[in-house]
């Protein structure tokens, strides 16, 4: 479906964060894989991503409220990335978000962002974030965050006040540019032959906010593997810095705050300490974790502390007990799973599970294997977040991309309790993997599609999520979705009917099915999800 562009309003840095988030998710094990600096612990694409998270679900709160505005969302994206920021990088990244809030706060209500406003907001985010740092390192995300601000601001100052979308170009061309040569700034990634994780993560937000205001996406993102190395290379080092992260959330006025950060980095490295208005995120590696708190505490009051080893041992596992959770969009499916035995994260109308919620399902199964069905594209990558981060508390968790109830379904058809991990997954891949799916929605504003325009109030019709009948009827659209996914061949089908699915649905599709295909096998279940009349599966 074509992406349309945006202005950078209150609903528009909305869907810039989502996009971000989405874009996140996607990279996230790539931007894992880079991290070397300033400690190998592969989690950089994870603390952003975590980061990210929490800015939406701050602006999904801020825009409840009565009354809102670009500002207010525009602080809450800061306000939330500061709350919930991980790791040095996601610490920076909050910084930087932090800048780019107070710019457009400044940009009067009765006028769009415009590309002047564009190029200041990446100068203001640039440089807090060096300040931010204790000791600036170039060849990392600082350096990719300078690079988009200089390259920004020389196109307005070159063109007057030029478009946003084309300033934005120009910084997603330099920030990629001065990413390629973070390796050639900082041997520790020449020595791993990999560019700087935190600046991938900053071109991947940047890139986001660059479609969103434009419309125009890249089909493929850049990306970026290990770099070719050469025969006087030293293998990745494993670290050798101070044993502990310390992170917490600090409430306490400017000047302690300073008298802190002079403490702290006398006990370690990596400071980094952002906000302001007497609340403020903290993040340094020590080797005394305990002097790090009583620094806070000594300059006001810490909440949210989190003390991480940053030499964390591989946990080998007994085979135990196993589990399944499985997220469901209806209260039909919810109650199917949970009498085979599986644990339910509900989903709510357009709106996918936080990490949150699908980290506590994990861990409430009580079990140290559980195998997670995402259950939709969108939820795919949080539950992957979602599975690392129950990994590193000694939890074995594999996700099975199911991207659809039907696949959830047939992949749970398949579960045995006495069998191998390995084996299951395969076979429970396999099964999912062997179905496919469509479904039938009803369009809610006017867009462009693959097979047309639509209007409000159209049916869409879409196979293994891609829409293929636009009509008016919903009767009529689930027939030619059944027809044309049969056309290829099927043994059996699940109908899963929605909250709004009438008689004429729930009972005239399977009378119909059986009278087209008579040997064709139907399985039909009362889902209850909203949004969707009928959800259908071919195996």
């Amino acid at each position: 479906m074509a992406q349309l562009a945006l202005e950078l309003d209150a609903r528009g840095i909305q869907t810039w964060a989502y996009a971000a988030l989405t874009a996140l998710g996607d990279a996230r094990a790539e931007i894992d894989a880079l991290n070397v600096f300033p400690v190998p612990d592969g989690d950089t694409g994870t603390n952003v991503y975590l980061t990210m998270e929490a800015a939406c679900q701050e602006i999904d709160q801020a825009l409840d409220e009565p009354g809102y505005s670009r500002s207010s969302v525009a602080r809450a994206l800061a306000h939330g990335a500061l709350l919930g920021a991980r790791g040095n990088s996601g610490v920076i990244i909050s910084q930087i978000f932090r800048g780019t809030s107070e710019v457009i706060a400044r940009v009067a209500l009765d006028r769009p962002v415009a590309g002047a406003d564009i190029a200041e907001m990446l100068r203001v985010a640039a440089d807090m974030a060096y300040a931010a740092v204790a000791k600036p390192v170039e060849g990392t995300i600082l350096t990719v965050a300078r690079a988009a601000a200089d390259a920004a601001l020389a196109a307005v100052n070159a063109d007057g006040d030029t478009e946003v979308g084309a300033v934005l170009a120009r910084a997603v061309t330099a920030a990629l540019q001065a990413l390629e040569q973070t390796p050639q700034l900082l041997e520790a990634l020449r020595r791993a032959g990999v560019v700087d994780a935190g600046g991938r993560a900053y071109v991947v937000i940047l890139d986001a906010l660059a479609g969103v205001v434009t419309g125009v996406r890249r089909p493929t993102p850049a990306t970026f593997s290990p770099l070719p190395r050469t025969v006087d290379d030293e293998p990745r080092a494993n670290y050798s810095g101070p044993a502990y992260e310390v992170m917490f959330l600090l409430d306490a006025a400017a000047p302690a705050v300073d008298l802190m950060r002079v403490r702290l980095g006398e006990l370690g490295d990596s400071l980094v300490v952002v906000g302001g208005e007497g609340l403020w995120n903290v993040h340094v590696h020590v080797d005394d974790a305990g002097a790090a708190v009583e620094a806070a505490i000594a300059a006001g009051r810490p909440h949210r502390i989190r003390i991480t080893h940053l030499q964390v041992a591989d946990v080998m596992l007994d085979r135990p007990a196993r589990g399944l959770v499985a997220v469901a969009h209806g209260p039909g499916t919810a109650a199917l799973m949970e009498n085979c035995g599986v644990t339910i994260v509900p989903a709510q109308p357009e709106q996918r599970p936080s990490t949150k919620e699908l980290l506590n399902a994990i861990t409430s199964v009580g079990a140290t294997e559980v195998i997670l069905l995402p259950g939709d594209k969108d939820t795919w990558p949080v539950a992957e977040v979602a599975a690392e981060q129950a990994r590193a508390v000694g939890i074995r968790v594999l996700v099975i991309p199911t991207r659809s109830i039907v696949q959830t379904l047939a992949a749970i058809a398949v579960h045995e309790d006495g069998a191998r991990f390995e084996d299951e997954v395969v076979a429970m891949t396999r099964a999912a993997g062997a179905t496919r799916y469509g479904a039938v929605t009803i369009a809610v504003r006017e867009a462009l599609t693959t097979v047309g325009t639509c209007q409000v109030g159209d049916v869409l019709g879409l196979v293994d999520g891609d829409i293929v009948v636009l009509g008016k009827d919903v009767v009529t659209v689930i027939r030619e979705i059944l027809l044309g996914m049969l056309a290829i061949g099927g043994e059996l089908v699940t109908l899963v009917s929605g909250l709004e699915a009438g008689s004429e649905i729930t009972d005239g599709i399977p009378n119909w099915l059986h009278h087209e295909f008579p040997l064709v096998d139907i399985s039909s279940y009362d889902g209850g999800q909203p949004l969707w009349p009928m959800i259908i599966g071919v195996e």
